[in-house]
């Protein structure tokens, strides 16, 4: 460790002396440890990107809020993060340098996924999400902070394209016609949920906005759902949000960046599977709100797609890319994906009414 981490670690309420602490897991946005002591007991430490996060005393104020609120009605402290305060009795430090720091209970005996060795897998994420949800269900949803503006303001991210374009800094747009073309096609409708919140017919929900089965701590004996993690995407928003993104990365069958289209489909059955483990475990939806669940899907595909194209058009500045043209083909797996979902809508619909 060095001279800085050392002094980090001693503003944490720790039960006993700090005797390792290194790096783990593979998030990409802030920098997590692995802190050992002399119990024996475990704790995750992690730097916060306040250059993602610019407001860290707004993001740390939802976070308390939900886990707070969650703990309340927990059962199992397992199934709930436990923030660590410092020794100031905060519950995140900001240090000299200017860098923000949080400490967590390590939740002994679980899994984390990057993929789902089953479908039942799938489904257990479905589960925690869903539960996720419901449990917040009666959260005051309005009293919590957007930590990133506009994130899932599809009609914001069509203007942000159409500023893109207009630009076309980097002589691109010849190059994407057909995508161009799709995504203004589909122009109309990028405000349908926005709309359908704004009167009424969809509540504000406490969303968790990053439904990927790596945010989900499975049992490590049953394998079954445990615990969501990653709270730093918490915001109000609608549930279809969380149910859409799931489907838009778990139910693909082929990467996010694939180059072959005809890998490219919206798997039925794995619609299916988390669509049941996600409204068994969330009963409190509304009918509405269950029948807009493949909407919700197609218009996270769509806002995504349309993001990494902007992104293309821009330089690629926004998302990290590996390789020359990678967001071009994100954006032409979400745009591929959109289509099989419209060819496939009324199966769709009908697996979610189906579930009663």
């Amino acid at each position: 460790m060095n001279c800085n981490l050392d002094t980090v670690l001693a503003q944490f309420c720790y039960d006993s002396r700090v005797i390792g602490c290194e790096r783990h897991g593979c998030g990409h946005i802030n920098t997590t440890y692995l802190v050992v002591c002399e119990s024996g007991h475990r704790y995750i430490l992690q730097k916060i990107n306040h250059t993602v996060f610019n407001d860290v005393e707004a993001l740390m104020h939802n976070i308390s809020a939900v886990i707070d609120f969650l703990a309340k009605k927990a059962s199992d402290p397992r199934t709930i993060m436990k923030l660590i305060p410092a020794r100031s009795g905060a519950d995140y430090l900001c240090m000299p340098d200017g860098s923000y720091w949080r400490s967590y209970d390590y939740v002994e005996n679980t899994i984390c996924l990057q993929r789902p060795d089953s479908p039942e897998d799938f489904y257990q994420s479905a589960v925690a999400f869903g539960n996720f949800q419901y449990q917040l269900a009666d959260f005051p949803a309005s009293t919590l902070n957007e930590t990133i503006p506009n994130f899932h303001n599809t009609v914001d991210r069509y203007r942000i394209f159409h500023d893109a374009l207009n630009r076309d800094a980097y002589n691109r747009s010849r190059l994407v016609r057909e995508e161009i073309a799709f995504v203004l096609a589909h122009e109309k409708e990028a405000g349908i949920l926005m709309e359908m919140q704004k009167s009424g017919k969809l509540p504000l929900r406490v969303t968790h906005n990053d439904t990927k089965l790596n945010n989900v701590l499975l049992d490590g004996k049953t394998r079954k759902a445990l615990c969501v993690i990653d709270l730093d995407t918490v915001m109000p928003g609608l549930s279809v949000y969380d149910f859409g993104d799931a489907i838009r990365f778990g139910a693909s069958t082929a990467d996010e960046d694939e180059k072959d289209l005809h890998k490219v489909e919206m798997s039925l059955e794995l619609f299916g599977i988390f669509a049941g483990g996600f409204l068994g475990a969330c009963p409190s939806l509304t009918e509405t709100e269950r029948q807009m669940l493949p909407m919700g899907a197609k218009m996270m595909t769509l806002e995504c797609g349309v993001r990494f194209l902007t992104d293309y058009l821009d330089g690629d500045h926004y998302f990290a890319i590996h390789y020359e043209d990678q967001n071009l083909y994100r954006s032409r797996t979400q745009f591929k994906l959109v289509e099989d979902m419209e060819k496939k809508w009324e199966q769709m619909n009908q697996i979610c009414g189906s579930f009663h």
